[in-house]
């Protein structure tokens, strides 16, 4: 890919040859179908969701981010966007998916739909969101690599990164029991909006679906209002979890599972902190980080090498992230190498994205024989 069809590689200032170069090469699926999202993005526009408003927003959650390259990009595409009820509504729900999407409820979505958003430019609207978010923290992450030097005489030590709040609600708005800790379990998830229908979507777009085993999830399915900013999300995720070589599956896990605390999703966790315990067999060590409260440390009583991961990931996980130089290097002392690192940034990333529409457009509920279950546990105790 040239560097004039890759906006991540042009705003990092990434060296066309450089380790971050040849590392984002490797992991080419994932290089390729971030620029294949912003285009399905931003190249492309319906009347209902116009190009002018999708820029206007961008610029705005770049800006709120402190991307400055970023948000002067999408400044410098100049469409200017008409101040109406429409677009103020959108830029109000942006705020929210932007600084605290455990914040949002229904009724945000019901602002939404009042204010003329359907449920098609609503899930653009989403996606565009938190596909900001993360190609934020992408030029974030690798313009820091890009100038990563040796450490000064003088070490600084990054404060601490803690565990955001979460829903502590005891019934989601389906009336369905609600977890209220995060846990390893498998928990069940419910839209705020309808899913599109599988049978409404073309054959063509159907077998996509079905190749990605999407075709019974309602997550998927609502996501498939949007179908090709969903299908080039896809494989983006593929790109970043499922590639070889690197660093370890176990560790890209850990990554999902520590921004999923510090953005309060506790679905995203249950599946990825599962996946983190089985890859890497330390399920202490997991339920140790899933017990982290709101406002303790997330690294503590971790190991040397998972406490700088934790930190790095927790820190770029931030609005605005607050991963510094000190953070990269603490990583190389732990002898990650620049794919590794790569892999790191990229994981937590993608899931400031995935947690950004978890959490936004629906909400988990405890699976019905769980839920008997733990009743049945309560009246022995």
């Amino acid at each position: 890919m040239s560097n004039n069809n890759d906006l991540i590689q042009t705003l990092s200032a990434i060296a066309e040859g450089s380790a971050l170069a040849d590392s984002r090469h490797t992991r080419q699926a994932a290089t390729e179908h971030t620029q294949g999202c912003y285009e399905a993005l931003f190249t492309t526009a319906t009347a209902s969701f116009p190009l002018a408003e999708r820029v206007a927003i961008a610029a705005q959650v770049a800006q709120w981010h402190q991307a400055d390259s970023l948000s002067q990009h999408y400044q410098t595409l100049d469409i200017a966007a008409e101040p109406t009820p429409h677009l103020q509504a959108a830029l109000d729900f942006a705020r929210y998916l932007t600084f605290e999407p455990v914040s949002v409820t229904p009724q945000h979505l019901q602002q939404l739909q009042q204010a003329g958003w359907h449920t098609d430019s609503l899930i653009t609207l989403a996606q565009l969101i938190a596909f900001v978010s993360f190609q934020s923290r992408l030029i974030t992450g690798f313009t820091l690599l890009t100038a990563l030097t040796e450490p000064s005489a003088v070490e600084v030590n990054p404060p601490a990164t803690t565990a955001g709040r979460w829903h502590m609600q005891s019934r989601t708005a389906g009336n369905r029991r609600a977890p209220q800790a995060f846990t390893r379990k498998e928990l069940g998830w419910e839209p705020w909006l309808a899913p599109k229908a599988f049978d409404s979507f073309s054959e063509q777009q159907q077998q996509v679906l079905t190749r990605f085993g999407h075709q019974h999830s309602d997550y998927f399915l609502l996501l498939g209002h949007d179908q090709p900013v969903l299908e080039q999300r896809t494989l983006i995720d593929k790109g970043i979890f499922y590639t070889p070589g690197g660093l370890s599956r176990a560790e890209r896990e850990l990554a999902a599972t520590v921004v999923s605390k510090v953005n309060g999703c506790i679905y995203c966790a249950s599946v990825h902190a599962r996946k983190a315990s089985q890859f890497s067999k330390k399920t202490e060590e997991i339920a140790l980080l899933l017990q982290v409260q709101p406002g303790d440390e997330l690294a503590a009583g971790q190991s040397d090498r998972w406490q700088a991961e934790i930190e790095a990931v927790a820190a770029l996980s931030l609005t605005p992230p607050r991963l510094t130089q000190e953070h990269l290097l603490a990583l190389q002392r732990q002898s990650l190498t620049t794919l590794e690192i790569t892999d790191l940034i990229q994981s937590a990333a993608f899931f400031a994205w995935a947690n950004r529409l978890m959490l936004t457009l629906g909400e988990p509920f405890i699976p019905e024989q769980q839920a008997v279950e733990g009743i049945q546990e309560a009246k022995s105790a």
